[in-house]
């Protein structure tokens, strides 16, 4: 028995999901969130490190609650279960960035029943869920390589990058400016091992743009 979880905002997918798994027998309905935070939460032993009781979630790629796709998957990913995405749309460049945060497989919600299943099944056991979806954005994926931020370095270079000071930046992030420089200094060096030098606060700026971290 494969034990899924379902984070996802949409109440009619969610009660369509329930219908759905209902007459599989391989595959238990065990939980459903509007958000990761709501999630964990629910999951009693992931409040204090504790991995969560499913071995598959399949979560929605982009959530009411304004969270980051990369933040939820990597979040997910440590207490325990794999992540199959679910998105509306195929994005190559969110499918991308969703298998580089950790996510294991990409499917589009016009998906029929037994491909969501078999694509479980493939996650559950180890592997990818192969879609057309993620074919395509393999194979043509020709973006540049996107660093791994933490969510407070990502805020500092989006407040940093859009025109603010220094010393703004640190009081919108609620650090100190010493911290804030040392967060733009992680994410210079980031870009620096993935082979991308940047300098300026122009280069940063054009590092949002490029890899579309305000759009996330």
């Amino acid at each position: 028995m494969i034990r899924v979880a379902v984070v996802d905002d949409d109440r009619m997918l969610l009660d369509g999901l329930r219908a759905w798994l209902d007459g599989v027998p391989e595959v238990r309905l065990a939980a459903t969130a509007g958000t990761v935070d709501d999630l964990l939460a629910g999951a009693g032993s992931a409040e204090v490190g504790g991995p969560v009781p499913y071995d598959v979630v399949l979560l929605d790629l982009v959530l009411g609650d304004g969270s980051q796709p990369p933040d939820n998957i990597g979040r997910l990913r440590a207490a325990g279960p794999r992540v199959l995405v679910i998105s509306a749309v195929a994005d190559r460049r969110r499918i991308v960035a969703a298998i580089a945060a950790g996510a294991d497989g990409y499917l589009t919600k016009d998906h029929d029943l037994p491909t969501l299943v078999k694509a479980v099944e493939e996650v559950a056991g180890g592997g990818t869920a192969h879609s057309a979806e993620l074919a395509f954005a393999w194979a043509h994926d020709d973006g540049p390589v996107r660093p791994s931020l933490s969510p407070k370095e990502r805020q500092v270079l989006l407040e940093y990058a859009s025109g603010l000071t220094l010393k703004a930046t640190a009081r919108r992030a609620g650090v100190s400016p010493h911290t804030a420089k040392y967060y733009l200094d992680r994410v210079k060096e980031k870009y620096q091992q993935a082979g991308r030098p940047t300098y300026t606060k122009i280069d940063l700026a054009a590092r949002v743009r490029e890899d579309g971290w305000a759009e996330d």
